[in-house]
């Protein structure tokens, strides 16, 4: 049975009880639950996989309390450090060289010689990963291709008896999962956007970011080309819905939408809808979901890599 833990001292304790026993326990990040496992042990990592069905070759992003841990695991670059000092604790995750003697399991980076590594800024991730004292493995807490979780509801819908514990602190502000950066020899790649615009990076860095995307062996999460997937099927760009389609929209011009992201074009509160209102698509929609365009700018670009990904051919090796 699944525990379901207060946003307390008392649930942070329980939780980290948990996972140094090897459990798996969900938590809310600023931008979706994840599903935290010790980073360092074997059997607690190969949990995560076996819980979200995960294929073995996709690597999971380390989130870590402080910058001492991330130096414990990764190397960083004079470019590195820039970055994490501009963004972290936030929604980006850098992959980075890993350090020999990072005692993580390799089942983290799928034998890669680079690790995701993440310091998430949700006041309660913070608090859990400080008290748990170590690298927390932590994908996002669904079914491996299903949509991601922003309540703990969500969590509890897909892995209800196949984790230990879901710490319930309410909604995910951000809604989309966190930018990923690779710079692991000198040059910034965007691997996949998120809660941090790829705009707002390229101003940090002084330049355009390289885009790399559907990896067939990943070098990060979220780079296979069927994820994030509802049961319904999804038609992207709709101006309006043919007579079978639910439709999802977005802006003035859809009002008469059956669920709008954001009635004022607000992308922020798109993102934070997002998930939320897929899966109540797919819950009342009769097989295909219409979904309005959205502009490709600022949070525009992680909403629409994540619909895409949502639309395309499924695959049996979901993310």
């Amino acid at each position: 049975m699944t525990e379901t833990l207060a946003p307390t001292p008392e649930g942070i304790s329980r939780a980290v009880t948990l996972l140094r026993a090897g459990g798996l326990v969900a938590f809310p990040t600023e931008t979706v639950y994840g599903l935290g496992a010790d980073a360092r042990t074997d059997h607690a990592v190969a949990g995560i996989f076996e819980a979200k069905d995960r294929p073995r070759f996709n690597p999971l992003i380390v989130h870590v309390a402080d910058m001492e841990d991330a130096l414990q695991i990764a190397v960083l670059d004079p470019l590195a450090e820039r970055v994490a000092s501009a963004f972290w604790p936030g929604p980006l995750t850098l992959v980075l060289p890993l350090r020999t003697a990072s005692a993580l399991s390799p089942l983290v980076t799928a034998d890669l010689p680079s690790v995701a590594l993440r310091l998430p800024a949700h006041p309660l991730a913070r608090d859990l990963l400080r008290a748990f004292g170590g690298p927390v493995a932590a994908p996002s807490a669904n079914p491996s291709g299903r949509v991601s979780p922003t309540r703990a509801e969500h969590v509890l819908a897909g892995l209800s008896g196949r984790i230990a514990a879901v710490v319930d602190a309410g909604p995910c502000e951000v809604g989309v999962e966190s930018t990923i950066l690779g710079l692991t020899d000198g040059a910034a790649r965007l691997l996949r956007p998120g809660g941090i615009p790829a705009e707002v990076l390229e101003e940090c860095l002084g330049h355009k970011l390289e885009v790399v995307s559907n990896a067939a062996r990943p070098v990060a999460p979220g780079q296979l080309a069927s994820h994030y997937a509802p049961d319904a099927t999804l038609r992207l760009r709709a101006q309006a819905p043919e007579p079978d389609e639910f439709w999802l929209g977005f802006g003035a011009g859809a009002a008469a939408a059956d669920l709008n992201l954001s009635e004022t074009g607000d992308l922020v509160e798109a993102a934070a809808n997002l998930f939320h209102y897929l899966r109540e698509a797919d819950r009342r929609a009769e097989g295909r979901i219409a979904v309005s365009p959205i502009p490709e700018s600022g949070l525009g670009r992680a909403i629409n890599d994540r619909l895409r990904r949502a639309a395309a051919p499924r695959s049996s090796d979901r993310n």
